[in-house]
């Protein structure tokens, strides 16, 4: 019956996890769930074992990924949606397994956040670079504690939710005063840290002094149904010409016009009449527009931004650096090919090398195209680089109207507050934004309609304690959880000499 127990609050703990994701936004309902689960680890009665910490593990995270991944298979369908997500919830498996032993210390309260974001880092990086999109430390893009993101980024906000959490509640269970009183110090000290942090951040939209550009984001949107592929990627490019058109038309003067990802899914370095047309649309706003399309090289195809210039023509453009798996390039085909067809519908793109900035008239523009967005190298770098604003733009089309699109906003958001920048997101078919460096969104659009976005935004050059050393403490807050599984198998083992020797005859 305990097991039992024990299993429906893993369910649970998954469950309320997923509920701080956008679009529902729940924030603080991820700390309730990480404190559910480490509930569920905690010895009762009885001690779980380590075998059974690593089931309530692998429920937990596929509980959560279940839940929130949906949208991988509104193209592919549901059988390699729901791999992905058994195959993200094998990470959490030690996670659990650690998380009983670590339980049976008095203060492994304290040690279990740090072996949460080891593992946590572990499946963001490994393998074909990790999957970053499912980082807790997204679903507190709403509360408080995000305004610990420009002092160490992802990793110690999902730090300080999962300690938060299981502060909580060893302040209920701990039996000494001094145990209770350390877990109440580490269940108020990261929420204090981080109401401080958000009443010392600067200020949200430009001030007197700053210098500022007027940015536009086009939404063209794409038609659904009725073309086939070739005729669906010109009206696509056609959608956003017009756009770009009206916006000129309405009377706003942008500094410069940022496009989505694939809106001009036609090389306009290879096709004269897509050349033509996006030369068009340049005139018409007369500003720098960077537009999205697919280029190809020596090395092969390319996943790229390029700067279109009314005066000079093409000029800079951004290689997406960080492809996404299974999707834009397909590692290891020949073996996938074995167990599913679909590995064939991905792409063969080939990764850039840049620093993840372009020059857009006056302004260097930091760009991380789509799922670069949850890559945390991405946006460094083009910080490290000087960017002064930043940009997603984003092709969300293929995932119709699921929570991708959302998802993917609230890690926007979370990067504008990391990197103290404003963030213009692009995407496709929505939802577009424009975000000031507080998270704040100033201007949205809504999925499957064109949009024109315009905004003036500061131009910053701090450089915050995360993007300095956000990448260090991360490192270091690894090695702490590898520390902390290193110590509760020597306490472990320490415990069973304890008894041996208790049990020995004498």
């Amino acid at each position: 019956m305990a097991t039992l127990l024990r299993l429906a609050l893993a369910v649970a703990s998954g469950a309320l996890v997923y509920c701080s994701y956008e679009p529902l936004g729940l924030w603080f309902l991820a700390i309730a769930g990480c404190a559910v689960f480490w509930i569920a680890l905690m010895p009762w009665r009885d001690r779980p074992s380590g075998w059974l910490g690593a089931l309530l593990g692998f429920v937990h995270g596929a509980s959560i990924y279940v839940l929130l991944l949906p949208w991988v298979g509104e193209f592919v369908g549901a059988a390699p949606y729901l791999a992905l997500s058994v195959a993200l919830a094998l990470y959490s498996i030690p996670v659990g397994a650690f998380g009983v032993l670590l339980a049976r210390l008095r203060y492994g309260f304290v040690l279990f956040p740090l072996v949460y974001v080891a593992w946590e880092f572990l499946r963001s990086s490994f393998p074909f670079g990790g999957f970053p999109w499912v980082r807790l430390a997204w679903g507190q893009i709403e509360g408080p504690l995000r305004y610990l993101a420009p002092w160490g980024g992802t990793a110690l906000v999902t730090t300080a939710t999962v300690l938060v959490a299981c502060a909580v509640v060893a302040v209920v269970a701990s039996r000494r005063p001094a145990a209770r009183l350390t877990a109440l110090a580490c269940a108020v000290v990261p929420a204090g840290l981080a109401f401080a942090a958000g009443a010392a951040a600067p200020p949200a939209g430009p001030t007197p002094e700053e210098a500022t550009a007027t940015v536009s984001a086009v939404q063209g949107n794409v038609p659904r149904l009725g073309l086939d592929f070739n005729a669906q990627r010109r009206a696509v490019l056609s959608n956003h010409v017009e756009q770009t058109k009206n916006l000129a038309a309405s009377g706003a003067d942008p500094d410069f016009v940022v496009w989505p990802e694939n809106s001009s899914d036609v090389n306009p370095f290879a096709d004269a009449e897509a050349a033509a047309q996006i030369t068009e649309a340049v005139s018409a706003v007369d500003a720098p527009v960077v537009v999205g399309t697919i280029t190809r090289d020596e090395v092969g195809a390319r996943n790229t931004m390029v700067v279109f210039d009314p005066v000079t023509g093409a000029g800079d453009r951004h290689n997406k650096k960080y492809l996404q798996p299974f999707g834009e390039y397909m590692p290891m085909r020949d073996f996938f090919r074995l167990f599913s067809e679909y590995v064939d519908l991905a792409g063969n793109f080939k990764p850039g090398d840049g620093d993840g900035t372009v020059q857009v008239g006056d302004v260097i523009l930091g760009v991380a195209t789509c799922y670069e967005v949850a890559v945390d190298a991405a946006f460094r770098s083009a910080v490290d680089a000087d960017a002064e604003i930043l940009a997603t733009p984003t092709n969300n089309a293929t995932f119709g109207f699921t929570d991708m699109t959302y998802q993917q906003m609230a890690m926007s958001r979370f990067r504008a507050i990391e990197t103290d920048r404003s963030v213009v997101v692009a995407a496709t078919s929505g939802s577009s934004g424009i975000i000031l460096p507080d998270g704040s969104v100033v201007e949205q659009s809504g999925i499957f309609e064109p949009a024109l976005l315009t905004a003036e935004l500061p131009l910053r050059s701090t450089v915050t304690p995360s993007m300095r050393f956000g990448a260090a403490l991360e490192w270091l807050i690894v090695a702490c959880g590898v520390a902390a599984m290193l110590w509760s198998l020597v306490r472990r083992r320490g415990g069973y000499a304890a008894r041996e020797n208790k049990d020995a005859p004498s």
